[in-house]
């Protein structure tokens, strides 16, 4: 499958550079995934897939151990070189074939409609154009495919959002890869044309402070089939 974007055939081997907080992402992440029971999320976002699947912004691949054996195929998509690493690595483990790529959600280095599902993990608030990256991924889903999203986004309340937006205007993006912490990817996802299926919110930690990272949700998506699509 050549590995070319549909938008400028090109794929840049460093779309995104962090390479100090993706070092500190990869050591926090993996201490959350017993601390926090991330292990468990992954688990409840890839129950149940099957297919070829693409996973926009793979980070440093924590999710690879997690998929089910009917996946045929993960095309990992990561921009960030050290991540893209250590996901490499990670895919070296895996029990499902697992294909690491360089390259930006918002210029996929795919073909159209090569995918029964995708999935999205903590990607959308760091994202530089979402609807872009959204329209992306509904072009490289086959119609009537599935996406899996885990997301943290706005929450909490009038004085958290109000925090949130502040933050997001200051010091959070620069010091955390260009996270940002008010972004709705319910609201996205539907902006995009995706049929929304069940989700849930939750709370990370769920007991403890609560954070202006706390508030996330977990569920799933499709892109309309084509009779759908038509109307």
């Amino acid at each position: 499958m050549p590995l070319r974007s549909a938008s400028s055939g090109k794929v840049s081997r460093d779309a995104v550079h962090h390479p100090l907080f993706a070092r500190y992402y990869a050591r926090i992440s993996v201490t959350a995934e017993t601390r926090l029971g991330m292990g468990g999320v992954r688990d409840r976002l890839l129950a149940g897939l099957s297919g070829r699947v693409i996973e926009i912004g793979a980070g440093n691949g924590l999710n690879f151990a997690h998929y089910p054996s009917a996946v045929s195929e993960v095309v990992a998509i990561e921009p960030e070189r050290v991540l893209r690493q250590l996901a490499v690595e990670a895919a070296l483990r895996s029990d499902v074939p697992v294909d690491v790529v360089p390259g930006a959600a918002e210029a996929l280095p795919v073909k159209n409609e090569a995918f029964d599902a995708a999935v999205v993990s903590l990607v959308l608030c760091s994202v530089r154009d979402v609807p872009r990256a959204l329209a992306e991924l509904r072009r490289v889903l086959r119609p009537g495919g599935a996406v899996r999203f885990f997301e943290h986004g706005k929450g909490g309340g009038r004085a958290m959002t109000y925090a949130q937006r502040g933050l997001d205007r200051t010091v959070w993006p620069r010091l955390n890869g260009g996270c940002h912490l008010a972004r709705d990817p319910i609201a996205a996802l539907r902006d995009a044309g995706f049929e929304l299926g069940p989700y849930q919110r939750l709370l990370m930690p769920e007991r403890g402070p609560r954070l202006p990272t706390s508030y996330c949700v977990l569920g799933t998506a499709r892109r309309p089939p084509l009779t759908e699509q038509a109307r």
